[in-house]
């Protein structure tokens, strides 16, 4: 299994997964081109694509599945009821071709040839917002952005894998003395909004084991948040777990409109 984080933030989110029978995007948060040429900057050709998990409706994530599924119908698109429901009311990425939509929920695993999806539930202010562990070849990859907060739950699930793409989203000084109004502090605080620095630490070193290898640092906030700031959090708490952080795993910046590098997991 290969995996490569496409573009990460609040400009728009999709990433890259493939495995021998498949290239899958998680999230289509990105236009038809821009997916399409950050596609070709790792070496995969858009129409090669058979398969996009969505994790929720937020426009940073879903904002392309629409084009995407009209343009190529060998894509084949995943996820909940409910969100599914919302799109076809609303009209919000379009009308979407009925045969290609496919339906995976909270607590539910599927298998599709050679790759394996746990859909879990997050916390977050969306209609039915859910993440994934991607499993291939003996491979895990657990997939965790846009949550409020981690429960034990979400820890079980994603436990123990090889790889993980998982929010750092704010500094919470940088967010209190930045540009937001205080409305939307509190809600990017809350336990419907993001993670923290020192909250994606703590889950990580929580959930991480020997196996892990590499962690893609993800949705940092491009005005309350930087990115050592963000590596130094995780730095901090993993090395107070007595996990060498320079020998043990590799943290991997992660950036808007720049593909990080396609990694074998």
């Amino acid at each position: 299994m290969q995996f490569t984080v496409l573009s990460s933030g609040s400009a728009g989110n999709c990433s890259l997964i493939t495995t021998g029978e498949h290239k899958i995007l998680m999230d289509a948060g990105l236009s038809g081109k821009k997916t399409k040429e950050l596609l070709a900057k790792v070496g995969v050709a858009i129409e090669d694509l058979d398969m996009v998990f969505l994790s929720h409706d937020h426009g940073d994530h879903s904002g392309g599945m629409g084009v995407l599924m009209r343009r190529y119908p060998q894509l084949n698109a995943f996820s909940n009821e409910e969100t599914w429901k919302y799109f076809t009311e609303t009209g919000k990425i379009g009308k979407l071709p009925e045969d290609q939509i496919n339906v995976i929920e909270p607590g539910q695993t599927k298998t599709y040839g050679d790759l394996e999806v746990t859909a879990f539930a997050t916390s977050h202010d969306a209609v039915k917002p859910q993440y994934y562990v991607f499993s291939s070849g003996g491979k895990r990859l657990a997939c965790l952005t846009d949550t409020g907060y981690v429960s034990e739950a979400v820890e079980y699930e994603i436990a123990d894998a090889d790889a993980y793409l998982l929010e750092f989203n704010y500094d919470d000084l940088m967010l209190r003395s930045g540009p937001y109004p205080w409305r939307l502090q509190e809600r990017v605080r809350s336990d419907h909004g993001h993670l923290s620095n020192e909250q994606a630490a703590e889950a990580l070193a929580d959930v991480i084991t020997a196996r892990t290898k590499h962690v893609f640092l993800a949705h940092r906030s491009q005005k309350n948040n930087i990115n050592y700031l963000a590596r130094d959090a995780a730095e901090k708490v993993l090395s107070e777990r007595e996990v060498d952080v320079a020998s043990d795993l590799e943290l991997v910046d992660t950036e808007p409109y720049t593909p990080t590098p396609l990694i074998n997991l």
